[in-house]
This record gives C-alpha cells, sequence and structure tokens, in this order.
C-alpha cells in the first residue's frame, strides 16, 4: 500500500494548550480521509501542520514522501492546501485567481490555459471566468478555491472544512466534484463538521481534544457502537430530553433531526421506561423505535465514553 500521509507522533503546542497531542496516522493513497470533531479538536492545527503553515513541536509526518519539518517549501509545492476562510484575491476575476496561482506555483502559459481551461468547464466556472470573486456566490467562491487548489495538479489535497456555511445543494455539487477528483487518483484529507459528508468518505477519524480516537470506515466506526439507539418523536422534545436523560439505562441524548437519538444498552427493554417517564411529565404523543446507529451516534458515543 502507498502511504500518501504518514504522521508518527506530530504534536504542537500553544502555550499550555495541546492542539495536536502526539498523533500518528497513515491515510493510503487515492483514499478520501474524512477528519471529524468539534470546534477546538484540532483540526485546523493539524491541517496547517501538514502543509508546512506551522512547525511541530514533537513528531513527524510525511506528505506524499516529503518530510513536511525538514522541506516545508517542498511540500507546500507538491500538495493542494484550502483553508477554511475562503483565502482568494476578491477583487480579482475567477481567471485572475487561476493565474496567479499558476504562477505561484510555476505552471508554464500553455499548460496553465489547457488546465484553466479544464477546470472552468468542470466546476460550471466558465461563464463566469471575468467575474469579480467578490461577486461570486458561498458556493461557487469554493468551487473557485478547489480550482486554485488543483491547478498545479497535486496528487494530495488537503481541505479544511471547505463546506462549512455554504447551503446543502452546493455542499452536494462540491462533493460530487470531490469524487471526481478523487477517481482520477488524488488522495484527499478532508475535515468536516457534517456527518452526511464524512458517511461519503472511505475512512474517518474522530478527533477530540488533540487526539484522533477512532479511525475506521463508516461501517466498521457504527459496528463498533456498543449499544442500541432508539428514535423519540414527540411533541416538547427539550422537555422530553431532560426526562430521558434521568433513566439510568440512557447513556446519551441527542437531537437528530426532528428526532431525539437515545443511547441504550438495549431498546427492547428500555423503551417502556421511555413511554412511562414521557407520560409522567404529560407527553401522551411520545414514538418510539429502534433504529440502525448513523456515523453521528457512533461519534457521540465516542465523545461521551
Amino acid at each position: 500500500m502507498r502511504v500518501a500521509l504518514q504522521l508518527t507522533g506530530l504534536t504542537r503546542r500553544f502555550a499550555a494548550t495541546t492542539a495536536v497531542d502526539r498523533l500518528s496516522l497513515d491515510v493510503a493513497s487515492g483514499e478520501i480521509f474524512a477528519l471529524v470533531g468539534p470546534d477546538g479538536a484540532g483540526k485546523t492545527t493539524l491541517m496547517r501542520l501538514l502543509c508546512g503553515a506551522l512547525a511541530a513541536d514533537e513528531g513527524g509526518a510525511l506528505v506524499d514522501g516529503i518530510d513536511v519539518i525538514s522541506q516545508a517549501e517542498r511540500v507546500q509545492s507538491a500538495i493542494g492546501y484550502m483553508p477554511q476562510r475562503f483565502s482568494l484575491y476578491p477583487d480579482l476575476s475567477v481567471m485572475e485567481n487561476l493565474r496567479f496561482y499558476g504562477t505561484i506555483f510555476g505552471i508554464s502559459r500553455s499548460d496553465f490555459e489547457a488546465r484553466a481551461r479544464s477546470l472552468l468547464v468542470d466546476f460550471a466556472l466558465a461563464d463566469f471566468a471575468d467575474r469579480l470573486a467578490e461577486a461570486l456566490s458561498g458556493g461557487m467562491k469554493q468551487k473557485l478555491a478547489l480550482a486554485c487548489t488543483l491547478i498545479h495538479r497535486p496528487s494530495t489535497i488537503l481541505l479544511d472544512e471547505p463546506t462549512a456555511g455554504v447551503d446543502p445543494v452546493s455542499r452536494r455539487e462540491f462533493w460530487r466534484l470531490l469524487y471526481g477528483i478523487n477517481r482520477s487518483g488524488t488522495t484527499i484529507f478532508v475535515s468536516t463538521p457534517y456527518m452526511d459528508e464524512a458517511e461519503r468518505a472511505t475512512r474517518v477519524a474522530f478527533m477530540t481534544d488533540g487526539k484522533i480516537v477512532s479511525v475506521g470506515t463508516p461501517a466498521e466506526l457504527k459496528a463498533a457502537l456498543h449499544g442500541e439507539v432508539v428514535e423519540v418523536r414527540c411533541s416538547r422534545y427539550r422537555d422530553a430530553r431532560r426526562a430521558l436523560h434521568g433513566i439510568p439505562s440512557v447513556r446519551s441524548v441527542e437531537m437528530f433531526g426532528d428526532a431525539l437519538h437515545v443511547l441504550v444498552d438495549s431498546a427492547e427493554t428500555s423503551i417502556s421506561d421511555f413511554r412511562r417517564q414521557l407520560q409522567a411529565i404529560g407527553i401522551e404523543d411520545g414514538a418510539f423505535r429502534s433504529v440502525p446507529p448513523s456515523l453521528e451516534d457512533a461519534f457521540v458515543a465516542k465523545l461521551s465514553a
């Protein structure tokens, strides 16, 4: 197996805070690898370490065989990195932004023209080549940022929450583009706050407090969940959540769309307790059923352990 990313004891501290805590991880070439964690988990710090924008305090990392500690400039030239915030030039047009990044990476004029035209067509930006970046919608800005990330044909790209704040339709379109990029052989290492996006990855890592606490395919992470999930629907979710937390067999209660997901050891033996508890506070319309665990259920359970 060819390894695209190899982390060994990677550590970064900010004063008394350890943002990345002795991380060791291998990401295979050609994977879509998703990093999931709450705000402050260390995801952005890890991304910046891998692209050479930050120096590690301990440990090391290789990106496509290049040492990010001793060869940071070479790493930055070899990979594609898309930061969390839109970082392109708002007063330049779509094409001018692409040309700027093409110049940074030393792409010849003939290669740039062919590559830029291909990206603009693939990303549905060809009709907006002369539009200023500041005039683009949120989804189009992210597509432009991705195009600039790919202009030099990197074999590995690092994407830091690329769809945060983007509408659901644009998020689906962005992931359609990622699938196409990945089919061409590009390794994608992406952090995301959205569990539905993590479900689309080859493998997923749960990260919290600077540490990776679980790694596996989405199916493996869900199968490793100890317990069963009961879906609860009713008219007073806030009251129901508070009441269900008071039952000893309940390990966690979380909102999941327009329902509650309650993690217990046994769904069959818990549902009658749930019904009695909600009826005791005047909730008579409770509907309960056992459901397969989601990736979000697995993540919450891991953080609560």
